[in-house]
């Protein structure tokens, strides 16, 4: 297969071109860092609209499989860049993408177990989504009072919500994506999330016995790319140890 990845350069996305490379597929990573094992790296902001334009310009395809790794974590002054990335960026080079994809293709999205709460944020996530510049962003956190958890939450709320709303349209063209909900991943940006999250984060790790590793993220990506999982349409795959079910037995009093 020939897959196209954001992200490739580090922690989940780093182990997924590993677990890839590891079946013989060639991958072509997007990046603002070089990445290691790719086949090619194009070099990409992914909060920049146009230089993801331009980069998806430069590959041939057909692409079997598009995995959107690239985020940022939640960090005070990124709130713009985090929206940016981890929700514009990623739906404009799915758009860029989609003419050289190939047939049964599939989209795989690294949401989170942040964006859980998508249903009912939903049309915020629109809204978001409906941006059509990232230069109205700082308006539109403004006018949202978004600070930096509340824009790392949203983004993954937002790649949810497209997934979703999209899916009908891509069967159309023949194509699938799903998108995958880690929590708290033992990766180099793991203590921003424990800053940012705090007890939120520490509560969740000490009921499900620590962070997951990148490489158990890296195994639900790969299978969701590949043929095995084409039945598996506009879901959302919690990988989080338990993090959700407990969540939801604590609200409904299952226990």
């Amino acid at each position: 297969m020939r897959i196209a990845i954001t992200g490739a350069a580090s922690g989940i996305g780093a182990a997924t071109v590993a677990r890839l490379k590891g079946d013989g597929h060639n991958v072509t990573a997007f990046d603002i860092a070089e990445p290691a094992g790719v086949d090619k790296w194009i070099p990409v902001d992914m909060s920049d609209i146009e230089a993801i334009r331009a980069a998806a310009a430069q590959v041939e395809g057909p692409f079997d499989a598009l995995i959107n790794n690239a985020g940022l974590p939640p960090r005070k002054g990124l709130e713009a860049k985090i929206l940016a990335v981890n929700a514009l960026g990623l739906v404009a080079l799915v758009e860029a993408l989609l003419p050289i994809l190939a047939p049964g293709a599939a989209i795989v999205t690294t949401a989170s177990r942040a964006g859980a709460r998508w249903a009912e944020n939903a049309a915020q996530a629109k809204a978001l989504l409906s941006l059509e510049d990232p230069l109205a962003l700082p308006a539109f956190i403004a006018d949202h009072s978004i600070d930096p958890i509340r824009a790392y939450d949203l983004s993954k709320e937002a790649v949810i919500v497209w997934t979703k709303a999209n899916t009908e349209r891509l069967f159309a063209l023949g194509l699938r994506a799903n998108t995958v909900s880690p929590a708290a991943v033992d990766t180099g940006i793991l203590a921003d999330f424990v800053t940012a999250f705090g007890d939120r984060a520490t509560r969740a790790m000490a009921r499900t016995g620590g962070a997951g590793k990148p490489e158990d993220i890296a195994e639900v990506i790969a299978f969701l790319a590949s043929p095995a999982s084409a039945w598996v349409r506009g879901a959302n795959i919690e990988v989080d140890g338990g993090v959700s079910a407990n969540a939801s037995a604590d609200q409904m009093g299952l226990r």
